[in-house]
């Protein structure tokens, strides 16, 4: 794996910058990742505005991994549960550059997430991911078990339905 470091991600203009790009690359290389393309760059910028918005409230933990200076994956933990669900974190926006996929950077990035979660007292972590050109290789990889699939469940960025797999895994016992 190359040199990586991985961080939480705060609050500024460059940083916004950076996650706006990724994002916009992995919707036009079709990651399903809630948006479609061609994806705007005033609303991948109001996206991530409101996510490390919500990081600053403790509501979720956006974590970049960085090649030198260049962010090279993101993935997010979310941590602003129900009342009832004070245990369980969500995983949201896995993205790696196309550039560095297979790098081991996704990896990194989801076990830096489930290190924090640990820390956060979170004993379940759950994601989905989508049934065409999902990341469900590298989840069953790190020990997520397979709950089900929804069938055409979203559209993908270039237009069309896929399902989504929905995943789950027991941490921190």
């Amino acid at each position: 794996m190359p040199d990586i470091r991985i961080e939480a991600l705060q609050a500024c203009p460059g940083t916004r910058s950076m996650l706006s790009d990724l994002l916009i690359e992995t919707v036009a290389n079709g990651g399903s990742v809630s948006f479609m393309h061609p994806l705007a760059r005033e609303q991948a910028d109001a996206f991530w505005d409101g996510a490390l918005a919500a990081a600053q409230r403790n509501e979720r933990i956006v974590l970049g991994a960085f090649e030198d200076d260049m962010l090279a994956g993101t993935v997010t933990l979310l941590l602003d549960c129900p009342p009832n669900q004070p245990h369980r974190g969500e995983i949201a926006k896995m993205m790696t550059r196309i550039s560095h996929r297979g790098r081991g950077i996704a990896t990194a990035l989801m076990r830096a997430a489930e290190d924090l979660a640990v820390k956060r007292n979170r004993t379940l972590l759950v994601l989905d991911t989508a049934t065409d050109g999902g990341a469900a290789g590298l989840y069953e990889k790190l020990g997520f078990t397979l709950s089900g699939e929804i069938p055409d469940y979203a559209l993908k960025p270039h237009g069309g339905l896929t399902g989504t797999l929905i995943y789950w895994k027991r941490i921190g016992g």
